[in-house]
């Protein structure tokens, strides 16, 4: 249990650091930025559990990569986000 507490808190932390490159990244778009920067604000609070943290993420990124104005390398970097937030289960 322990174990795999710890490999999803790696995760989470792998996929923070993804999104935060993406956030400082002076190619992505302002409103993009603004969005990934409240993401991460919620993937670390301790609020609610890590799954869920994870979860609402995917959510919310899937919402950002729709964005026409997104560019695709980013979209691609986003998606990277996604796969390691999916590997975190309870």
């Amino acid at each position: 249990m322990v174990d795999k507490s710890a490999q999803n808190q790696k995760s989470l932390e792998n996929a923070i650091q993804i999104l935060t490159q993406v956030a400082a990244s002076p190619t992505t778009p302002k409103n993009i930025k603004k969005s990934l920067t409240d993401l991460i604000s919620s993937l670390k609070s301790g609020q609610d559990p890590i799954t869920i943290r994870a979860a609402n993420a995917i959510s919310q990124i899937d919402d950002v990569t729709q964005d026409p104005n997104l560019p695709s390398y980013v979209r691609v970097t986003l998606w990277q986000a996604v796969s390691t937030l999916e590997s975190i289960r309870e």
